[in-house]
């Protein structure tokens, strides 16, 4: 059987590629000293440093990875403080920051199947770095890696201790903490075999019912990614739950494989995105804590994040899919918080980062301190704004990169006046092509930056209306 070998090139968040056939030993150790010179061309001004971070999460062979990296960038003459062991994306991200390193550089691919492998560059500020600064990176892979006359240091180092202080320094933990001890609260948290395992626990200081919490680099068969057809283990715990202890509010969390992303269940197992997250949180971070700033939302967010940014006094930035925008926009501007759709939540007080973990001790602090289930504080949130609609995504994968570009051609030189019987109002195309339709519903067709797949997004008033669309897009990609 032939393999086609596709070359390096950096997608929505990082360069990723199948194990063995994209992600060699050898591709890693010639691009991570390239990447930590672009590093330094770009930060070490800024930090004054010679210092670039190597981390990893749960995948197959990930720490064997970083290791030849840790080493090919040592022989590039930097600094190399890797990792002891496995930690959520993010712990890195705020390594870099803290040690006021030149940036970060982490083997992960996130939520992608288990054939493939990741790496992700990580900035200085402690975030994922610009398009312009991958493509700096990209422009130096014609070049021979080159050996500095002296190498520099390698030395390892812990990566949570000071990633969960400073978490914990956020949140009010002791009140979430006597909650869970009293059982006010349950937590059940589904960790996908990946680097948020033990996290919440660390955190918290306080039981938690982990699942899924063994490395497991088949993801048991699936993929790492907070979608509901992964998650039937923790739909099925809280429902006998809730039956055991249905005094108990009881609060479903999930982690990607690297943490970064998140999504959550109620106290009935039922699934909430980040299309209701996001908006429960701004109402906590806005309405609870006083915090400040403007609401970053992406193409594919839902139409309740206006309507909440208009009730807080807020205002919007609308960004591509992809959390490096957002990050881009809160070193630029003052941000309250910035999600996208896919479970990417990150906040202006924090690192420019996405942080899952961040993310549920807010979602665990609003819950506690409103004393209601999670369905119930989106219900309220409803209402006051007098929005309801629904929401749901699939995934077509793509047989080819030609069947890719000749629908991106019929999109570009077809473009649909009318969607499942309903007329177009307008297009936005800053990311995909997002049609608003005649009854303030909308569709999103983009292709994915990191897989052979094309994303459907659609929100409306009612599910069979959402299914109805999503069906007519299928159909019109398949036709």
């Amino acid at each position: 059987m032939a393999f086609t070998v596709n070359p390096i090139k950096f997608g929505t968040d990082g360069w990723r590629g199948v194990i063995a056939a994209d992600f060699t030993f050898e591709r890693v150790a010639m691009l991570a000293p390239f990447a930590a010179k672009v590093l330094a061309d770009n930060y070490r001004k800024i930090t004054g440093s010679n210092t670039v971070i190597v981390g990893y999460d749960r995948r197959f062979m990930a720490e064997d990875f970083a290791k030849v990296a840790a080493e090919a960038i040592q022989e590039a003459g930097f600094d190399v403080l890797l990792s002891e062991c496995y930690a959520p994306t993010p712990a890195f991200s705020w390594a870099a920051k803290a040690q006021n390193a030149l940036g970060a550089i982490v083997m992960t691919a996130s939520h992608n199947p288990a054939a493939y492998l990741g790496l992700k560059v990580k900035s200085a500020m402690g975030g994922s770095v610009s398009p312009e600064i991958t493509q700096q990176i990209e422009a130096l892979l014609n070049q021979s890696p080159t050996r500095a006359e002296t190498p520099g240091t390698l030395a390892y180092f812990d990566p949570w201790s000071s990633y969960c202080e400073g978490l914990q320094a956020k949140v009010d933990i002791t009140a979430i903490q006597k909650a869970i001890a009293s059982g006010k609260v349950r937590v059940y948290v589904d960790v996908m075999h990946g680097a948020a395992a033990t996290g919440l626990e660390r955190l918290l200081d306080a039981p938690v019912v982990e699942i899924n919490s063994a490395r497991d680099p088949l993801f048991g068969g699936g993929a790492p990614e907070p979608l509901p057809k992964n998650l039937p283990e923790l739909f099925r715990t809280i429902k006998e739950a809730a039956k055991e202890y249905p005094e108990s509010i009881r609060v479903g969390l999930v982690f990607d494989g690297d943490s970064d992303r998140i999504a959550a269940a109620d106290g009935q197992g039922h699934f909430l995105s980040s299309q209701i997250l996001i908006p429960i949180l701004i109402q906590h971070l806005a309405q609870n804590k006083g915090f400040t700033g403007e609401i970053v939302k992406t193409v594919s967010g839902s139409d309740l994040i206006p309507r909440l940014a208009k009730l807080y006094n807020r205002s919007l930035y609308e960004t591509p899919i992809g959390y490096k925008y957002i990050a881009d926009r809160m070193l630029n501007a003052e941000v309250m918080i910035g999600g996208e759709e896919s479970g990417g939540i990150g906040y202006g007080t924090h690192i420019p980062e996405r942080d899952a973990l961040l993310s549920a001790l807010y979602v665990l602090e609003a819950v506690v301190q409103s004393g209601k289930d999670l369905s119930d504080i989106y219900s309220e949130l409803q209402d006051k704004t007098g929005f309801t609609a629904t929401y749901d995504r699939i995934d077509l994968p793509l047989a080819s990169m030609d069947v890719r570009a000749k629908l991106l051609d019929r999109l570009t030189n077809e473009t649909p006046v009318e969607v499942a019987g309903k007329s177009v109002k307008d297009c936005l195309s800053i990311d995909g092509y997002k049609f608003r339709l005649e009854d303030d519903s909308w569709l999103l067709i983009r292709f994915s930056g990191t897989e052979p797949v094309l994303r459907l997004y659609c929100q409306a008033a009612t599910m069979p209306e959402v299914r109805k669309t999503l069906e007519w897009a299928r159909d019109w990609a398949n036709s």
